[in-house]
Formats: structure tokens, sequence, C-alpha cells
């Protein structure tokens, strides 16, 4: 990862947007939208995923533990929800239906779990079907370990690709130093599986003794969006830095992004983290934000419903509390702009099966951006 004018600017110790302007471009204020904001679903605390059943009904998690059915404008509880492990980052955090939902049935949820080795908790992947508002047939398909009692970096977002294949990422827990680089560590990593949980046979460390053998990609700090590109099928994920550095990455089988060896962020007290910004067999950022904007959620606009925004990809901000629009040529960005500007912290942005985008608000609830006529 390309340092070099970078870290000499911050001899201050603030990182100013214009030190980064040889990868970074400047963010815009979008004076014109082709939407307009509707709060769809309100008084929601912290609402972290969501996915739509083909019913037109929502199903959106609460970090704090509930499962919420959004129906007919009403919310209701989901019964038999699993424990969570609620500190810090961790709670009820993503979900996603399986792309065959319809005949199968199948939910997925990530959460940081109490269970297993040790006090605290680690992030958990789960599937189970949803009946009568509740859930049912429960199985719990990965679970990191060991637990710690320490609140960050739990990560945690689900993706399936084209081939049906489960992508899930953990961040690596508060413990750069020790789990991102090593392959026989949970955290820091992005797992794929089977959509039953098993390991499948190609996985890159398949056959290296002692390594976690769910593990895709290695390296990450705490990938807090993940996606399937809508052309090329591609998982992509964008991860949070330290102070400055958040990324988007290409996620490539068996390759390692570098965290924390290489880095285009500083630690929080302004000191230096590594002198590097890259090195060999390490991958590059396709892009990069300093400062860090605090990324979660993502999503690829597919519709036409936003005019030529078609192909953009959507990124929320906790850090500034916007919406931010990234536009594409292949796979470099060349125009961001800031939408919803101090709407809130946003958590999440799905793309509906209408066609609409959907953004998750803390402290607000979900909105639904409607085409302007």
């Amino acid at each position: 990862m390309k340092k070099s004018v970078l870290i000499i600017c911050v001899s201050a110790m603030i990182f100013n947007i214009s030190c980064a302007q040889k990868t970074e471009n400047q963010i815009s204020t979008a004076t014109e939208v082709p939407f307009t904001a509707e709060l769809l679903i309100d008084e929601m605390q912290i609402p972290w995923g969501m996915a739509f059943l083909p019913d037109g009904s929502m199903l959106i998690t609460e970090k704090s533990g509930e499962l919420i059915h959004f129906k007919d404008d009403t919310k209701t509880i989901v019964g038999n929800v699993p424990e969570v492990y609620a500190r810090g980052q961790g709670g009820l955090l993503d979900i996603a239906l399986h792309p065959d939902y319809e005949n199968n049935g199948w939910i997925y949820l990530t959460y940081s779990s109490p269970e297993g080795e040790g006090k605290g908790g680690h992030t958990a992947l789960l599937r189970a079907k949803f009946n009568d508002n509740s859930l049912i047939n429960n199985q719990l398909l990965y679970k990191a370990s060991p637990n710690t009692t320490k609140g960050q970096h739990f990560g945690s977002r689900i993706q399936f690709d084209d081939e049906g294949y489960l992508y899930f990422s953990i961040g690596e827990r508060g413990a750069r130093d020790e789990n991102p680089q090593d392959i026989k560590r949970d955290g820091g990593k992005i797992y794929r599986l089977y959509d039953d949980g098993r390991i499948p046979e190609d996985n890159p460390f398949v056959g290296t003794e002692g390594a976690k053998t769910a593990i895709y990609s290695y390296g990450h700090r705490n990938p807090q969006g993940l996606v399937a590109h809508p052309e090329t099928g591609d998982i992509w994920d964008h991860e949070h830095g330290p102070r400055g550095g958040d990324e988007i990455n290409i996620i490539k089988k068996g390759a390692n992004y570098g965290w924390p060896l290489v880095t285009y962020g500083i630690n929080y007290s302004g000191t230096e983290i590594t002198d590097k910004t890259e090195m060999e067999g390490m991958e590059q950022p396709i892009h990069y934000w300093v400062p860090s904007i605090a990324p979660s959620g993502m999503a690829f606009i597919t519709s036409d419903n936003y005019g030529d925004w078609k192909g953009s990809l959507l990124v929320g901000s906790l850090a500034f509390q916007y919406l931010e629009r990234l536009e594409m040529d292949g796979n470099t960005v060349v125009f961001r702009e800031k939408l919803m500007e101090d709407l809130g912290r946003v958590r999440d942005v799905k793309e509906g099966p209408d066609g609409l985008i959907y953004v998750a608000v803390e402290g607000k609830g979900i909105y639904k951006l409607l085409p302007k006529d």
C-alpha cells in the first residue's frame, strides 16, 4: 500500500485530504439528488442489517440482540434468536437470505456469540428458518475462537456469490499483532463456506497443517461491507482502518491484505503503525479514505431508478454521518459525493428487490429512497 508523502504530511498528527490527493479524490456535496428520502421504519436504535422477504416484508437486526419483522407497517420481535455477547461493537449483526430462499427457506445471521472456549465472545454464523415470527431449525455453521472480552472488531457481513458459496467477514477482535496475519487463528479474515457450513475442498488453506480452512483471505482489520459485483461477480469488501486508511478491496483467493504490516493509517494517538504502505505479496486496495469515514454497509446500484447513478457504489459513513456515492470506472473511483448529510450514522445500505435503495440510520430507522419523477 503506497505511503510516501502521506505519513510525512501528518507530522502535525492530523490527516488532511489534500495530503492524500495522490490516491484519494476529493468528495463533493450533492446539490441535486434524484430521490426523496422517506422514513419507512422508525424508532430503531442500531439497525445493523436488513433482508427482504419474498412477500415484501423485511427482517432487520438490532445490534442489541433483537430481530425485527416489519410487515404491513408493523414491527414484531422475532422469537428464538441466538444469545448475543452484546459488548462494544458486538451484538446481532448481519442477516442474509439464501439465494434460493423461496425453495429452501434458509436465513443466515452473524452475531457475537458467548459460546465456546473462554470468557467473552467471538463472531458466529448461524442459519435458521423463519416461521410464525420465530426462528426454527437453528444451526450454528461457524464459531470463531477463542472468545475474548474485548469489545471491538467483530466484523461482520454476509454475501453469497454467483456459484452459491457463502462469504462472511470477521474483524481481528482488537488483536492486530496476533490474528490477521496468522491463518491458524480466527479474526481479520474473509471466510468461504458451502451454504450448509461445509468447507469447500478448494479453499486456499485446505491441507495446510493447523490452518483455519474456512479462511478465504486474510490480513483484514474490521470488514463491515461485503458485496458481489453485479457484473463480474467478484466479492468486494470495505473495512475500517485505524486513524485514516479505510479501504475497499476486491477479495482474491488466498490473498493477504496486509493489516497491520502495511496501512495508510496511523494509531489513534497519532503515532506510526508502520512506515510501509506496500509489501511484496500483499494486495493493494482499489480505494482508501483519508481521513477515515468509518464505512458500514455497501451496495451497488443496479437499477435504472436513479438515472445515471446505475453502477455507482454506495457506502455508509458512521463517522461523518452521510451516505457516500462512489462513481466507478471499472475498479477505479472517479468521483465521490455526500448524500443525506447529517442525517445520522449510516449503518447499512441495500438495494431492495424493487430496485429501490434502503438506508439504515442509527437512532432513526430505515429510509427508502424514492426516485423523483
